[in-house]
């Protein structure tokens, strides 16, 4: 596994953590469809289905991570979510959020949590 993947799988856990501490259930991880992949998915409290993108970053980053939520990425992840709604035969809510996921310089990690980041 390379370092990069290694450091995705430790910040999408950190987010899973968070997110299940916040009282949201975790429906999949890194569910993958021919368009794509999702890192996240969750049902919040009020029953909205919450797709959930992790970007993880190290101190001192040149760009906030939700800067690499470009219109290209937003729109896989917009077909990647329609695949999977339909997929499970699921009629809610949902909405895209971001996680931004620091790596600060003494390893911990924490988590920036933004709910409707995009349409």
């Amino acid at each position: 596994m390379s370092g990069r993947k290694s450091a995705g799988d430790r910040g999408e856990a950190e987010v899973a953590r968070y997110l299940r501490k916040k009282g949201y259930i975790l429906l999949a991880s890194q569910w993958r469809c021919r368009f794509g992949e999702l890192d996240l998915v969750a049902r919040d409290k009020r029953g909205t289905v919450c797709f959930v993108e992790v970007k993880l970053r190290s101190a001192g980053a040149i760009a906030l991570p939700r800067e690499f939520v470009d219109a290209r990425k937003q729109e896989r992840l917009r077909t990647a979510a329609a695949a999977y709604l339909s997929t499970h035969d699921m009629d809610a809510p949902a909405r895209f959020d971001v996680a931004e996921v620091y790596a600060e310089n003494d390893g911990a990690l924490r988590v920036e949590y933004l709910e409707n980041a995009f349409e």
